[in-house]
């Protein structure tokens, strides 16, 4: 159904795009750089088409802000593959391009087709997949020998994600404020935080510098089932022994470090779900007073999550998404934020756009998991296991990127 969603989607997002002007070569000054990324430049040009094509893929949010964003990423990632002298070849990402058009049941050069009627260039599309297959090998070659699953790790995860035991633990966590055009500063104090081994050390550290209300009892989290834990997360909780600190797990303004203190398994396991429904209703402003007033004013005219269609009703379609996902595939500041609401409950605490837009997150519902088959293979747990982790590790390593980078803004 989600494929079939997909194309009908694009199909329909080319119809009304079609009529927009594609981009001409002699615009004036449509190729002047407007950013440059360590004296990488970024081209008025490209950020209309990827903003072209993330209004194509319904991204949520401001379609030019989010593509400035990731037009200075892909220059961050593709600056870190020269270094490590990583080059992929047109087959590679003749592959990569032939892999992302089937998650929309096209081929390649159907979907290429379908983005050159909304007026997005083939050689857009090519670097969009360029610059994610290239990340992909750069984070393989520099954190691919240093992710370890031991066997500990697979017969916690196989407890935990069969639900044949209850596996709940004991966190303490520190979540770093990221400062506008501070963020190398942040960035080295989680990496300097991470090498703590003393829960007395992370708990003064907690209390000194974390931004969480849980600052004042020393980052101390009560016991947690690891399958309410947000999912990428517990790979990386299960990979941890007592004591020991995550790696520094950034998100949209801060980052996060995770201290084991203990681990238990219990004789009830802990329910699963095959996929969880919720809505994210977009109010522009962030966390201004307005914003939040506007929030507080649709939490007090809806019960479900079909009320939100009512409340977008006449506004462009992008302000309401509404997602049924495997909790595996959910974006992990929204599982975090899911774990601790029950249905019709609502979670004001994120915004996209660079904190520009305030994400309004209802819960919908949970599809429990029926049971079935002999559940993962180890091996099939491994690769799990090493994926998040190298996702965790990916992440730290771009904002590091970001950190550092002489990123300039020409207009």
């Amino acid at each position: 159904m989600r494929i079939v969603v997909f194309k009908a989607a694009m199909i329909a997002l080319v119809g009304a795009l079609v009529s927009v002007p594609a981009p001409r070569a002699a615009a004036q000054g449509l190729f002047q750089p407007v950013i440059k990324v360590n004296e990488q430049a970024v081209t008025r040009f490209e950020i209309e088409q990827r903003a072209r094509m993330l209004t194509l893929f319904r991204t949520p949010g401001d379609p030019i802000e989010i593509a400035r964003e990731q037009l200075v990423d892909d220059r961050l990632k593709l600056g870190a593959a020269k270094v490590e002298g990583i080059q992929v070849t047109e087959d590679v990402v003749n592959a990569a391009m032939e892999e992302f058009a089937q998650r929309g049941n096209m081929s390649a050069n159907q979907m290429v087709q379908s983005l050159a009627g909304a007026g997005v260039d083939e050689s857009s599309f090519r670097a969009f997949v360029r610059a994610g297959v290239t990340w992909r090998e750069v984070v393989r070659a520099k954190f691919g020998n240093s992710v370890d699953v031991s066997e500990d790790d697979i017969e916690r995860a196989k407890l935990a994600l069969t639900g044949s035991s209850g596996v709940t633990v004991l966190l303490s966590e520190i979540v770093l404020p990221i400062p506008q055009g501070r963020g190398q500063e942040a960035m080295a104090r989680a990496e300097e935080l991470s090498q703590i081994r003393s829960l007395a050390e992370f708990a003064a550290a907690a209390r000194r510098y974390s931004a969480s209300p849980s600052a004042d009892s020393g980052g101390q989290m009560g016991w947690t089932a690891v399958d309410e834990l947000p999912e990428p997360l517990r790979p990386v909780v299960l990979g941890l022994s007592p004591g020991e600190v995550s790696a520094p797990l950034p998100t949209e303004r801060a980052i996060v470090l995770l201290q084991l203190r203990d681990i238990a398994e219990t004789a009830v396991p802990t329910p699963r779900y095959s996929s969880i429904d919720y809505a994210m209703y977009y109010i522009d402003g962030g966390r201004s007073q307005a914003a939040l007033q506007r929030a507080a004013n649709v939490e007090a005219d809806v019960d479900v999550c079909d009320d939100l269609y009512g409340i977008a009703k006449g506004q462009p379609p992008e302000v309401l998404a509404r997602e049924k996902k495997a909790p595996n595939e959910i974006p992990q500041d929204v599982a975090r934020e899911l774990a601790n609401l029950d249905p019709g409950e609502v979670s004001t605490r994120l915004t996209r756009s660079n904190g520009q837009t305030l994400v309004f997150l209802m819960l919908c519902g949970r599809t429990p998991l029926v049971d079935g088959g002999e559940g993962p293979s180890s091996e099939e747990l491994t690769n799990f296991i090493r994926s998040r982790q190298l996702d965790s590790l990916a992440n730290g390593y771009l904002e590091q990127l970001r950190a550092e980078a002489r990123i300039v803004e020409l207009r």
